[in-house]
C-alpha cells in the first residue's frame, strides 16, 4: 500500500511540475524567441539571445519527459538547474520569464524537481517499464545460459542408478586372446 501511494504521489508531482514547465516553455514558443530574449535583456541576463531558446527547449522537452516519466533523475536535475538560474537572474523581479511574477513558484518548482530527481519516477512511468523489460531480458538470458550449462554438465556425467539409460549394464567385451604361436623366426624346419 505504501509503495502504491508513493507511485501515485510521484505521478501527481511529475504531472504538476512537468505541466507547469511545459506550459511556460509553450508560452515562450508562442511569444517568440525575440520577445523572450527581450524579456531576458530587460532583466539584464547575460546572453539573452542564448537564454531564450535554452530555457524554452529545457522547459518544453524537460516538462514532457517529466510527465512521461522518462530519465526523471537527469531531467529533474536539469529542471532544478534551470529554475535556480532563473531565480538568480531574476532575483525579486516581478516580470519573471518562468512564472509570470511569482518567486515562490520558482522555489517550489526547483524543490519539486530536485525531489523527483532523488526519489525517481515511480512505477507508473516509462523509466519503470524500460527497467522491467531490461530485467526480463537479462533474466531470460541468464535462464537460457543456466539451462545450457546444465545440459553440458548432464552430458558429461555418467548416468546414476534410476536415471534413464542407467539400467543397462555396460557392454562386455571378450578378453583379448593371444595371437596363435607361429614359427619363430629363429626356428627351422627339418
Amino acid at each position: 500500500m505504501k509503495r502504491t501511494l508513493h507511485d501515485l504521489a510521484s505521478l501527481a508531482a511529475r504531472m504538476g511540475v512537468g505541466g507547469i514547465f511545459f506550459a511556460n516553455g509553450w508560452q515562450k514558443l508562442e511569444a517568440g524567441l525575440n520577445a523572450t530574449a527581450d524579456q531576458f535583456t530587460a532583466l539584464q541576463a547575460p546572453l539573452p539571445h542564448v537564454w531564450a531558446p535554452v530555457t524554452m527547449l529545457t522547459e518544453l522537452v524537460g516538462g514532457t519527459l517529466l510527465i512521461a516519466g522518462l530519465a526523471v533523475p537527469a531531467v529533474g536535475l536539469l529542471l532544478f538547474a534551470e529554475a535556480l538560474a532563473v531565480f538568480v537572474v531574476t532575483a525579486g523581479d516581478n516580470g519573471l520569464p518562468l512564472t509570470g511574477g511569482d518567486i515562490e513558484l520558482i522555489v517550489a518548482l526547483g524543490a519539486a524537481s530536485v525531489l523527483l530527481a532523488v526519489t525517481g519516477a515511480g512505477r507508473i512511468s516509462v523509466d519503470h517499464m524500460v527497467v522491467i523489460k531490461r530485467r526480463e531480458a537479462e533474466a531470460a538470458g541468464e535462464f537460457a545460459a543456466d539451462a545450457e550449462a546444465d545440459a553440458v554438465i548432464a552430458a558429461l556425467r555418467p548416468p546414476r542408478p534410476g536415471e534413464p539409460g542407467a539400467g543397462e549394464p555396460p557392454p562386455r567385451t571378450a578378453p583379448a586372446r593371444p595371437a596363435p604361436a607361429g614359427p619363430a623366426s629363429g626356428d627351422r624346419q627339418s
